[in-house]
């Protein structure tokens, strides 16, 4: 029993044993299903929070995206606006709003597209507009067009693209559409702009070809001619034709080139320091025979507070001048009436501003032309430069140069009735010289009388005597000039002023009379004055007793040095181009080289210079110009160096002549004789260590002033 006992009690034991065993494999189990759970659990809630986030982060990524889709709208500069299957506004961008003046897009908001764009443009264009629409709307077919449009009483004409889209959904179904309006304003315009250019400049090339043909036709037709002519007078007529056509012909090659420059940036100024008043003298002597052509008044008004030499381009300056004077006369007709004035507008530390006005009874200008005034490759009017020839660069090329000076140019005019052209211009100064008064003379004691029946030439007389405290009288004619003569016997004129050309009595005629009834007593001295040419009178003036002759307009500094003349004082003397120098055999002593390879060019410098004596010996080289020095190095007292030469140019032969160690060679005076006439090649011809330039086609004048400069002793 016992023993039965312990067998129960062990199996009992086994039992529970295994009982517990099973409870602990099934607590474990339990166990990794609770962790599992609770793993789970754990995933849930952060898979939770993590879908929390992905809202919250789509959430601000859609508001940011508002947020720029906004101020997309707001700032666009294009108009865009939504509409719905009706047409009504449902919405637009703020660009819409502020060009056509609402205070606010609720103002319109849910009125329709004929309603909003009625208030602003014309009616048959809204309903033209809306129909096409509409019809877009009805196909469900995208729409483009181009329109000008004015959206206020105070906006410009704008030029759009228009695009409508009709927006239709997934069913096909017509939910609303979009209307964009983009700006094409300035892209027009810069077409516009491009093809005026293109068509001004076709315009101008064919202007050009007018131009250069009209006198090469002339220099052709002429050479022709006077081939032929057996009469030394035609002969005569042919060359003077000839040479008008080639001066013609010069002027306007030098207009291109001036704007080539010019719209290449290297159009570059040189400043120096000269005097005012003589510049303007070379200017009017320039444009002085054209305006003895067309018998027209050429009268100049200098302010006598601008001071006497300035700083600035000369060259240029007088460019702009002559430019202004040279269209003054060509649009003003015959008999009509030109004025040059200049004012000093300010004065202060050294520097000064100048006006200098041109103005003509001419046809003017109208209102239209004006724009197209001082614009490249542009003109006025293309009939009336055909009419009164010319390139039409002349007012361009004088604003680019005006603007390089610091200064503006404009103009005042009126069609049919003249044209006033002013500028302005800055220059340096050093003093501000007086009213200029001539040593060793007693002005007080001198009694003058100026006669011409141009009211503008006594005033300006009498301001002259005013200025200086002469004592005068003038006269509007030869007879009311012969009563004051005949009346002051007792205290007669010292000098007197006499207009050549007045009606009635010309003043060849009333010289002779004068001088007649002072025959036995000191007789005046009569100074003739004229617009015409010296020569054209002379003989016969000279005949009567005229003593002197002075061009008009007038300027004070030869009025002032006509009188010193006169009167003794010949320090200062500088009369008129007119009077000319004579140089018959001047520099017969002298031996010139020329060394130029082109043999025309040669022979026109011999037969130029022939009457001078001058010995010319010539060189077609730079080489052979080298050696011939290097063999006589003594022999030579000048040298004219072309610059485009074979074998060795202009700039190599003159080093090649400064390097030699010979007699002469440091000091022989080499003037450079080019076509190349900018300053920069100017600079080039005197780094080469030549001394001066000359300008081809050569003028005899500017030859003879370097033959001057460097030989006369």
């Amino acid at each position: 029993m016992e023993q039965t006992k312990d067998i129960n009690n062990e199996i009992q034991t086994e039992s529970k044993d295994a009982e517990i065993l099973r409870l602990n494999r099934e607590i474990k189990k339990l166990t990794r299903h609770l962790n599992f759970a609770e793993s789970l659990l754990e995933r849930s809630r952060r898979m939770t929070i993590a879908k929390s986030n992905v809202e919250s982060v789509l959430i601000a990524e859609k508001s940011k995206q508002e947020k720029y889709m906004n101020l997309l709208l707001e700032n666009s500069p294009d108009i865009i606006i939504l509409f719905d299957s009706a047409g009504r506004f449902i919405y637009c961008t703020d660009a819409f709003v502020k060009l056509t003046g609402y205070t606010s897009y609720a103002i319109i908001n849910g009125k329709s597209f004929t309603e909003v764009f009625s208030q602003f443009m014309p009616d048959e264009w809204t309903k033209r507009i809306a129909d096409m629409f509409r019809n877009a709307l009805e196909q469900k077919t995208p729409l483009s067009l181009e329109e000008s449009l004015k959206f206020s009483a105070s906006a410009n004409i704008q030029h759009f693209s228009i695009h409508f889209t009709p927006l239709v959904n997934a069913a096909g179904e017509t939910d609303g559409s979009i209307a964009l309006f983009h700006d094409l304003t300035e892209i027009t315009q810069a077409k516009e702009h491009a093809e005026q250019a293109s068509k001004a400049k076709s315009e101008f090339l064919a202007n050009m070809s007018h131009e250069i043909r009209t006198p090469m036709n002339a220099i052709i037709g002429m050479t022709s001619i006077g081939k032929s002519a057996n009469d030394i007078t035609k002969k005569d007529y042919c060359l003077n034709k000839i040479q008008d056509a080639s001066s013609h012909l010069l002027g306007i090659i030098n207009d291109i080139l001036d704007m080539s420059k010019i719209e290449a940036n290297k159009f570059e100024m040189s400043f120096t320091e000269f005097n005012f008043e003589k510049m303007l003298i070379r200017v009017t002597n320039v444009v002085n025979f054209r305006v003895d052509e067309k018998k027209q008044n050429l009268f100049v008004k200098l302010d006598s507070k601008i001071p006497k030499n300035i700083i600035s381009d000369e060259q240029r300056l007088a460019q702009v001048i002559t430019n202004l004077l040279s269209n003054a006369i060509k649009f003003t007709p015959d008999y009509g009436t030109i004025t040059l004035s200049t004012n000093l507008v300010s004065a202060d530390n050294g520097s000064c501003v100048i006006k200098i006005s041109v103005t003509d009874t001419g046809i003017g200008i109208s209102d239209d032309q004006k724009d197209k005034l001082f614009k490249s490759f542009s003109q006025a009017d293309g009939s009336i430069s055909r009419r009164f020839g010319g390139t039409g660069l002349g007012l361009a090329i004088s604003n680019n140069i005006v603007r390089l000076l610091n200064g503006e140019i404009w103009v005042d005019s009126e069609f049919g009735n003249g044209s006033t052209f002013s500028f302005t211009t800055s220059a340096l100064y050093t003093t501000i010289s007086a009213k200029p008064l001539l040593n060793n003379v007693t002005w007080g004691n001198l009694r003058i009388l100026a006669v011409d029946d141009s009211a503008d030439v006594r005033e300006y007389f009498a301001t002259f005597a005013k200025d200086h405290s002469l004592s005068y009288d003038v006269a509007a004619d030869a007879y009311e000039a012969w009563k004051l003569v005949n009346k002051s016997i007792d205290d007669p004129y010292n000098i007197l002023f006499i207009d050549w050309m007045m009606p009635g009595m010309d003043g060849i005629e009333l010289t002779e009379k004068i001088k007649k009834i002072n025959s036995k007593s000191q007789p005046p001295v009569v100074i003739m004055i004229s617009v015409g040419e010296w020569s054209q009178i002379e003989a016969r003036a000279k005949s009567a007793g005229v003593d002197k002759f002075i061009p008009k307009p007038l300027f004070y500094s030869v009025l002032e040095d006509c009188i010193n003349e006169c009167i003794g004082e010949t320090k200062n003397k500088q009369f008129s181009e007119s009077d000319g120098l004579d140089y018959t055999n001047k520099f017969s002593k002298n031996t010139l080289l020329l060394a130029e390879d082109i043999a025309i060019n040669r022979e026109i410098v011999i037969d130029l210079l022939a009457d001078t004596g001058l010995h010319i010996e010539c060189a077609e080289n730079g080489v052979l110009a080298c050696e011939m020095f290097r063999t006589s190095p003594t022999k030579y007292d000048m040298i004219f160096m072309d610059i485009h030469m074979p074998e060795m140019d202009g700039y190599t032969a003159t080093k090649l002549i400064r390097s030699m160690n010979c007699p002469n060679a440091k000091t022989i005076p080499i003037v450079a004789m080019t076509a190349n006439v900018f300053k920069e090649d100017i600079e080039k011809c005197l780094n080469a260590g030549m001394n001066d330039h000359v300008g081809k086609p050569l003028d005899i004048t500017e030859v003879l002033v370097k033959l001057v400069k460097y030989l006369a002793k």
